[in-house]
């Protein structure tokens, strides 16, 4: 399930940052990690408790869309990276999303983060999964958002969708078309234009390197993620407060992916907000309102 807009920008900025504070403009300092046998970057923004966000398919931790990181970041503090293989990171030594996992476990780890609330979007939500089942200490609450169980219990997107999901440089139209419903096009261009604005500022990191090699790998972790049910079957142990967030015209992840993931994790929510694949950007504000709700419990 990709993300990746680096295709769209055509950026050339030179500083890194993210948000803003009272005293001056925030900039976001990304710093570097070692785990899973290679090199993590990352930065955090906001305070409060940490929120670890997992992004989708071929995508950096530049490509969330800073409106939504300025409403969360006012009560949490975000904690942002790239997976190996793409942006700023080394390369991925492994081939499974058992090991983007594990590397996420690594780098909580080596930033002295014991315990977190854990955020994935789409191919994110297949890491969140994995990491809420392998290493269950990590995780304090867990919000999915666009994304399936895994298996025979998954209903696909689109073929459209599906291929576009999968391909390594789609064109911007093709990408909006999967992020915003056809009559919230223009949101999506400002959705890109945010994005540009803030790695110009410094508000984001100027990172929108993703390998072709990188998202095919990614992608072909789709396949044994699909063909095996070994995921939805652990889901039934997750023992944290769980929200599964759904679009309602969802191309690329149905929202019966979420009411399934619901159904199966012991103490979660659902909510199904209007929109497509970005619905958590479009739809910011309820999406923030539902996360801060569930990480007061």
């Amino acid at each position: 399930m990709r993300v990746h807009l680096a295709i769209c920008l055509g950026l050339a900025a030179i500083f890194v940052g993210c948000g803003q504070s009272a005293a001056r403009p925030f900039r976001a300092q990304v710093h570097f990690a070692r785990a899973a046998d290679t090199k993590i970057a990352w930065y955090e923004r906001g305070q409060g408790a940490p929120l670890v966000m997992l992004v989708g398919t071929g995508s950096t931790m530049a490509e969330w869309d800073p409106a939504l990181l300025r409403l969360l970041a006012a009560d949490h503090r975000l904690i942002l990276f790239d997976y190996p293989g793409l942006g700023l990171s080394g390369p991925w030594h492994g081939r499974s999303f058992d090991s983007l996992a594990d590397a996420t476990a690594g780098l909580m780890e080596a930033i002295h983060l014991p315990r977190a609330d854990i955020l994935g979007w789409s191919m994110g939500g297949f890491v969140a999964q994995r990491l809420a089942v392998d290493h269950p200490q990590r995780v304090s609450h867990l919000i999915l958002a666009g994304t399936n169980p895994g298996g025979n219990r998954t209903v696909l997107g689109t073929p459209r969708a599906q291929a576009i999901d999968s391909e390594p440089d789609p064109s911007d139209g093709e990408i909006l078309g999967e992020l915003y419903p056809p009559d919230r096009q223009a949101e999506g261009r400002r959705f890109l234009r945010r994005l540009e604005r803030a790695s110009r500022s410094g508000k984001t990191p100027d990172d929108f390197h993703v390998p072709a090699t990188t998202t095919r790998r990614q992608v072909a972790a789709e396949d044994p993620w699909l063909r095996s049910n070994r995921n939805y079957r652990q889901l039934a142990g997750i023992d944290v407060p769980t929200l599964a967030a759904a679009g309602t015209i969802d191309p690329v992840v149905p929202a019966v992916n979420l009411r399934r993931i619901a159904a199966r994790i012991p103490r979660s929510k659902l909510i199904v907000l209007p929109g497509a694949h970005a619905f958590l950007f479009q739809d910011r504000r309820p999406f923030t309102q539902a996360v801060n709700q569930l990480l007061s419990r």
